[in-house]
């Protein structure tokens, strides 16, 4: 069957509407804002930001296998399992950063709680390891350091334990309580200080990952040895750069 070439003209034309008004109403969905992210993709709300070093340069501490599975796949399954949670409960909340979904993390599902917290916690991870490292804590956050834990290596021995004790998976953190105290907190699985579902509130400074994926494949069931040489490679600069942050 022919289409009349005035028929065939208004089909053309309505096609065209109509691919220009699914552009238009496609563009200017709003962005959801996101610290780590560095722009708005239509299939992704949330991103995965570079590691700030290749996967072979925080050896000898941790292997680049491990770098390698632990970045690309179980901090890729967060983002991806994040985005879904995203675009399933945010439709109609607009701008909002990840730290706030996290503040107010007991709205929304276990789905979001799991992933949120485990693409915020990861992104946080990355940045507090330094290799070749010789960063200090600023002075500051020495002092601050001391007159809570009496000494660093007080400091290193709590902080190592947290990490130690944290029956099955989940995380050890030096956190900024909101009356500007440092502190030392675990959390379990994917939690973390911001939730507003924590025990204990505050901002992250430093993160430790104790899940077996972070070290598995080189120190298996040794999670102290893992911790004691990690602790070697903090990057101090960031920490020191969070708490001053924190201090705001």
């Amino acid at each position: 069957m022919r289409i009349k070439n005035s028929s065939r003209r208004d089909f053309i034309l309505n096609t065209a509407k109509a691919t220009v008004a699914a552009s238009f109403s496609f563009s200017v969905i709003p962005a959801l804002s996101n610290e780590f992210s560095k722009g708005y993709k239509p299939e992704q709300l949330f991103a995965q930001q570079p590691l700030p070093y290749a996967y072979k340069d925080l050896e000898p501490v941790i292997d680049p296998l491990t770098m390698e599975i632990h970045y690309s796949k179980h901090a890729a399954s967060y983002l991806k399992n994040l985005n879904e949670a995203a675009a399933a409960e945010l439709k109609s909340v607009g701008k909002i950063t990840l730290e706030e979904i996290l503040k107010n993390i007991s709205k929304y599902s276990t789905k979001m709680r799991n992933n949120a917290g485990g693409h915020y916690n990861h992104e946080f991870f990355w940045q507090c390891m330094l290799p070749n490292n010789t960063s200090k804590p600023s002075s500051k956050l020495s002092e601050a350091i001391i007159k809570t834990f009496g000494s660093y290596e007080n400091f290193k021995t709590q902080f190592s334990d947290a990490g130690k004790n944290r029956f099955g998976s989940g995380w050890a953190w030096l956190i900024v309580t909101p009356d500007k105290q440092l502190k030392i907190y675990s959390t379990p699985n994917q939690d973390n200080p911001l939730m507003d579902i924590a025990e204990v509130k505050g901002t992250p400074v430093l993160a430790l990952d104790v899940w077996e994926h972070a070290y598995y494949l080189k120190y298996q069931n040794k999670r102290a040895d893992y911790i004691n040489n990690w602790l070697g490679i903090i990057n101090w600069n960031f920490v020191s750069q969070q708490f001053d942050k924190a201090l705001l």
